[in-house]
């Protein structure tokens, strides 16, 4: 948790909003969750947010999951409530919503990767109208269960899908900087060009070696602090109540990466 940038994003929002409100990270063994979220009533907790490797065993231990909790079998946001604990996937709404004003519906996009980001945005291109979600991994059998999330417009696909793709998303570590032999391209940088929006959801560089190919052909690029502020925005909201001060968020985030 300590590698989080949801403290100086959440701490911004409070602020912004004028909020007596405090965010703390917290390291949790997986054994340790079913204690800690026994204590959140108690203590007077409103919510948590949850990172790996501790989304998939929240969802096994809250009262409640939402539709996209339940479907990704995974939570990244709990909510306290008067009945219980609500487990909430916001991942896939707050990548959609990074994409505004430009709608995915209708478009063919490509998601690199199979694991928890790559599911939840694979589920909500599906969810916004997207007619083809091609999901591209090493594993096969993984791609298979990631495009199912799409529905009708998932299917497994190759490297020769992506230069079809109007949205590629790279959901891979590639890119990261503090992920060993992980730099590089997750792609042939041929198959990039103009028309193409090309997301990294890395922000460890903001500027991967894919946005700056991406760039270099001529495509859109976005980065990776996108998603990171509005899945967390869907989370002040379900803890707070208010519209959450997204330009606050944002800013907080940048300087942090930036430090």
């Amino acid at each position: 948790m300590r590698h989080s940038l949801s403290p100086a994003i959440h701490n911004a929002a409070f602020a912004a909003a004028g909020l007596d409100w405090a965010f703390v990270a917290f390291d949790v063994r997986p054994g340790d969750l079913p204690g800690v979220l026994a204590a959140m009533g108690p203590l007077g907790l409103r919510g948590l947010s949850v990172t790996m490797p501790l989304k998939e065993v929240t969802a096994a231990a809250v009262d409640r999951l939402t539709p996209a909790a339940a479907e990704l079998g995974a939570v990244n946001t709990v909510v306290v409530g008067p009945h219980g604990l609500t487990g909430d996937n916001t991942d896939g709404v707050g990548f959609v919503d990074a994409l505004r004003p430009w709608d995915p519906a209708g478009c063919r996009c490509a998601v690199l990767g199979a694991g928890g980001a790559a599911r939840a945005v694979v589920r909500a291109l599906g969810a916004a109208g997207a007619a083809d979600v091609v999901v591209v991994n090493r594993t096969a059998e993984r791609a298979a269960r990631a495009a199912a999330l799409a529905g009708a417009a998932g299917r497994v696909g190759s490297a020769g899908d992506l230069e079809a793709a109007e949205l590629i998303v790279n959901a891979t570590p590639v890119g990261m900087e503090a992920t060993p032999g992980a730099g590089g391209l997750p792609l042939d940088e041929a198959v990039l060009h103009a028309g193409q929006r090309v997301v990294d959801l890395v922000y460890h560089p903001l500027r991967t070696p894919l946005l700056d190919a991406a760039a270099r052909r001529g495509a859109l690029t976005i980065d990776g602090v996108g998603m990171l502020v509005h899945q967390a925005g869907y989370a002040f909201r379900a803890w707070t109540g208010l519209t959450p001060p997204l330009g606050a968020m944002e800013a907080a985030a940048r300087r942090a990466i930036a430090n």
